[in-house]
């Protein structure tokens, strides 16, 4: 329940048309509902404007599809990220008008009619980011951002991230996705004049670590505006950027 519908709520009671008692039972489900196996926060919407987001990782598809279901019936928009095969399987049998993005490993489904706040551009260095990038971009749309995907633009080709700058510009707030070095971001940080937000990517050889050598790189980055998030957590960044593109747009 976000805070329109709360409102209405409120305001059908006022004119009679919806009982106290319904009103109630609509309500039973603030701030939280226990099924058990999870505590799903029904009431982090009204908080902090965003939803609560299902991390289906280390969950059972019997779990992320109950909780997914749940989240649907109790009318708000929802995503899960980290989804595989057999999860995406059992979420869409439960909630068959959900939307499956294979390349962001997310389910998402939208309910509500959200305003179109803020410009988020989403950068990756390579297509071996993309799955970070589509997680970041997927998650931004979700939340009601204009996302502008700008992708294979790394710095072996510097000529390709030029031939974008006019896109870059006009965007609230910038994640770029990177792996090997991780240079990617200092670059475009000396590009645009809004915060850039990091994120190292578990892509590259050897001594890339994982995404560690890319990190450690985003953590030195000599351009100022760049902040890092954790390993492969696009989810992260577009939260971030979300509410920085919302409050940006807001004091122009």
């Amino acid at each position: 329940m976000d805070r329109n519908r709360l409102l209405e709520l409120l305001a059908e009671v006022e004119r009679g048309s919806l009982s106290a008692d319904d009103a109630c039972t609509s309500l039973a489900n603030l701030p939280f509902e226990d099924i058990g196996h999870a505590r799903i926060d029904h009431h982090r919407v009204l908080r902090s404007g965003l939803p609560e987001v299902i991390y289906a990782a280390g969950k059972s598809p019997e779990q992320t599809a109950e909780i997914f279901a749940r989240m649907a019936a109790a009318g708000a928009d929802v995503l899960a990220t980290r989804v595989d095969e057999a999860t995406s399987t059992a979420v869409l049998n439960a909630v068959p008008n959900a939307t499956h993005h294979v390349q962001a490993r997310a389910i998402s489904l939208r309910q509500t009619k959200m305003e179109i706040r803020g410009h988020i551009a989403v950068v990756c260095a390579g297509t071996s980011d993309l799955s970070c990038a589509e997680e970041a971009a997927v998650t931004a749309e979700l939340f009601g951002a204009r996302v502008t995907r700008l992708y294979d633009v790394g710095v072996a080709g510097i000529h390709r991230l030029l031939a974008v700058r006019e896109q870059l510009n006009g965007a609230h707030a910038v994640i770029v996705c990177a792996g090997m070095e991780g240079a990617l971001p200092s670059v475009v940080g000396g590009l645009v004049g809004v915060p850039v937000i990091a994120v190292p990517t578990s892509v590259g050889y050897g001594a890339s670590f994982q995404g560690t050598t890319a990190l450690l790189g985003m953590l030195n980055s000599c351009s100022p505006n760049v902040t890092v998030v954790n390993i492969d957590n696009g989810f992260g960044a577009a939260y971030t950027a979300t509410l920085i593109a919302r409050a940006s747009e807001s004091l122009r």
